[in-house]
């Protein structure tokens, strides 16, 4: 009887493996050993499709870009009410591979998702009417903010124990145990506070933009 045959490899395999193994563990665990020995192959092959961890990490990277909505803005909201729903599915995707944020910051350089994600966002606020360098910066801001957010949790920053914080050195923070607990709802609620505020102030200057033109 025939033996049955391995899959082929193929970029899709060795991403999803990288990614995987990202997830996990962190950036630095990935290695081509590490990889041909989860897809069981050998290293070299893994050549034929990346010729450098650098590329495989930033097709993982940009694997997570491709999972980020985009149709808000084609859907005919405003502004406004697309970059709220952008930022909310691209904080989601980001959520659930906090480990690969750091190459994701680079920038997209090369990649095609973060490319796209990054013409829909100018596109969408310049055919609202934002003058071209605004419509960047709003891009860039977004980011920040966005990217910022999916790093680390604020609320399970704190320990579950009741006496780490000693009224007498931390007068305030007599709660700040029951953080952990509740970390998603604390998240989530910065995440929207800030959100809102920042359309807030975008908001402002859009008036003004519109009454100077």
């Amino acid at each position: 009887m025939a033996r049955p045959r391995k899959p082929l490899l193929s970029r899709d395999r060795i991403v999803e493996a990288a990614g995987a193994l990202v997830d996990a563990e962190g950036l630095e665990a990935v290695s081509t050993r590490r990889l041909a020995a989860a897809l069981g192959v050998s290293g070299p092959s893994l050549y034929n499709h990346f010729r450098t961890k650098d590329e495989i990490l930033d097709a993982v990277a940009d694997s997570v870009s491709a999972r980020v909505d985009l149709s808000m803005f084609d859907g005919g909201r405003d502004w406004r009410a697309a970059l709220h729903a952008w930022a909310h599915s691209y904080r989601d995707a980001l959520a659930d591979h906090p480990n690969i944020v750091p190459v994701l910051a680079r920038g997209p350089g090369r990649r095609p998702a973060g490319l796209r994600l990054a013409d829909a966002v100018f596109g969408a606020m310049t055919a609202e009417g934002w003058p071209p360098a605004q419509a960047t910066r709003i891009g860039a801001l977004m980011r920040y903010f966005i990217l910022g957010s999916a790093v680390a949790s604020f609320a399970r920053g704190f320990v579950d124990d009741r006496a780490a914080y000693d009224p007498a050195d931390y007068p305030h923070l007599g709660q700040a145990h029951l953080l952990a607990e509740r970390g998603r709802e604390v998240d989530e609620g910065a995440f929207e506070t800030g959100l809102t505020a920042l359309l807030d102030g975008l908001a402002v200057q859009y008036e003004a933009l519109k009454e100077t033109a």
